[in-house]
């Protein structure tokens, strides 16, 4: 068994590929450089991180493969929450190289096969942020919203907000990786807070939130219960469209 040992960045994933196919070989594993070695393996090989070696494969890439492709990539590289998902893409982009036709609609090739599932997965997830933030008004007039998506997604969906939500200052933040974008009416900038007191289990804290935000809230609880059809009640297809995991952060449901 062969094995790579790389920083887990997209940049050291790219360099993996130029030293397995500098060297002819390709590696059976990869692991970040802190995982466990497993008990049998023939070699291991650490990869060190090359912005020129990176920029090489990219470049080399983009010849081989049309520009829809290469965002299909990208995306799936977002897939934190996806078994083994940098193999895959390793595999995938390997094989381009090794290919004399294109391989991107071989849907036959398990690899292509697997990276498409993973990117209808990531594409699934940025639309289902789009769907259930909701935001909640601070008293420094910010918008606020929390949300703990499957997957590395909310970099995605960020210029859907700042064309969305143009004329105010909002904050979209991930708290599963605990870290967001600020839209401060001009540019939009990663940010992460320091202090754990801001963000509770179904929103911000009372004490930054708007005194007039809590009534806003009330008042959308009674507009949902008051639209609600009880014979038309589904719970089964409820859950199917809106995921339990994102109803602590949804004003309706609480």
């Amino acid at each position: 068994m062969e094995i790579f040992r790389y920083d887990k960045s997209f940049e050291g994933l790219l360099c993996c590929v130029f030293e397995a196919y500098n060297e002819k070989k390709c590696p059976d594993m990869l692991l970040d450089k802190e995982e466990t070695t497993p008990l049998f393996y023939d070699e291991i090989c650490t990869i060190e991180t090359d912005s020129e070696k990176s920029d090489r494969v990219w470049t080399g890439l983009k010849k081989r493969i049309s520009a829809s492709a290469l965002h299909c990539v990208t995306c799936c590289w977002l897939a934190d929450s996806y078994p083994k998902a940098d193999e895959v893409i390793f595999r995938y982009i390997y094989k381009c190289f090794k290919s004399k036709e294109s391989i991107e609609t071989n849907f036959a090739d398990a690899d292509v096969l697997e990276l498409s599932k993973i990117y209808h997965q990531i594409s699934y997830e940025n639309l289902r942020v789009k769907q259930f933030v909701r935001f909640q008004k601070t008293k420094d007039d910010i918008y606020f919203a929390a949300i703990e998506p499957l997957h590395n997604v909310l970099s995605m969906s960020i210029e859907h907000f700042r064309d969305r939500f143009a004329t105010q200052k909002w904050i979209v933040y991930d708290t599963k990786r605990d870290y967001g974008y600020y839209y401060d009416l001009n540019e939009v900038q990663q940010i992460s807070f320091s202090s754990d007191n801001m963000i509770t289990s179904n929103g911000i804290s009372k004490s930054i939130m708007a005194e007039d935000e809590k009534l806003f809230q009330d008042l959308w609880k009674t507009y949902f219960k008051a639209i609600a059809i009880k014979e038309r009640k589904n719970p089964r297809k409820q859950v199917q469209d809106m995921p339990r995991r994102f109803w602590k952060y949804l004003t309706e449901k609480n």
